[in-house]
């Protein structure tokens, strides 16, 4: 004889937890020390970006606004609503080149002139931006960009040269 449904609710089976679940082997454990290769001896603790760059906060601060006002020029010339000219000053070539070629790409894409101010039902905004100094002369920034309701991350470094940033590489992802 069975046991009716309603008497099956307060009963519990004890289920083994695994640290490790699933096809991909996720460990659930915090790991408690760094990655190791095997074969391979640990990576000397000075190589180049291991050390914490202390930066003056001021600093900090006035890169993260700059770089949210450069991302924001530079995904409204990827739109269409900024000449790509107006970047010329603080890219390298490759960044300005790509930049142009991403231009031309959207507006053939989206039936426009690229740089002519079109108007956008919706346009990008830069939401947040987290500098990673890399030295005092050296900065890689995270960038999340609000398209709508989805969002992009872009990747930027900058480099200072001749007393201004220049922008070394800038990825869109």
């Amino acid at each position: 004889m069975s046991a009716a449904p309603h008497e099956l609710v307060g009963l519990r089976l004890a289920v083994p937890v695994s640290p490790t679940q699933g096809t991909l082997a996720l460990a659930l454990l915090p790991r408690q020390s760094p990655p190791r290769i095997p074969g391979r001896a640990a990576p000397p603790a000075t190589r180049p970006g291991a050390v914490v760059v202390p930066i003056d906060q001021r600093l900090r601060h006035a890169i993260e606004e700059w770089t949210h006002r450069f991302v924001q020029a530079a995904v409204e010339i990827v739109g269409g609503d900024r000449p790509v000219s107006q970047l010329v000053r603080w890219t390298t070539r490759d960044v300005y080149a790509d930049l142009h070629r991403r231009a031309l790409l959207v507006a053939r894409a989206g039936g426009h002139q690229p740089g002519l101010a079109r108007v956008q039902p919706v346009r990008p905004r830069v939401r947040s931006v987290h500098a990673c100094f890399l030295s005092e002369v050296i900065v890689e920034c995270g960038v999340h960009v609000r398209h709508g309701e989805r969002s992009r991350a872009v990747a930027a470094r900058f480099e200072r040269r001749d007393q201004r940033w220049v922008c070394t590489a800038l990825d869109f992802s």
